[in-house]
């Protein structure tokens, strides 16, 4: 259960598909419009409650609760060894070598 004053994320369809703009390109056209915000929850809910959030802005929205303390999970990827390499030739032909 989150409650009241909980960082939280929702999600809310802006715009349904029949609706986006015809200049849109094709592949865009088919999906709806969506939103995702963050903020603090006004009342306690449970995750799928519809519910209000103030946003970081002081803005009031409205949508679906997705998370309770959102966190971001994005990545650069793996590690990749040849980097290193590439790291330590781009430093001697900036900062190395010949005066």
């Amino acid at each position: 259960m989150a409650k009241k004053g909980d960082w939280v994320r929702i999600h809310r369809e802006v715009l349904p598909a029949s609706d986006r703009n015809p200049n849109v390109p094709a592949d865009t056209a088919k999906v709806p419009l969506e939103m995702w915000v963050k903020g603090s929850l006004l009342a306690d809910a449970e995750i799928g409650d519809e519910v209000e959030i103030e946003t970081a802005t002081n803005r009031i929205e409205h949508g679906t609760l997705v998370e309770v303390n959102p966190y971001y999970t994005h990545s650069y990827g793996k590690f990749v060894p040849e980097l290193i390499q590439i790291d330590r030739q781009l430093r001697e032909i900036m900062y190395g070598g010949e005066e």
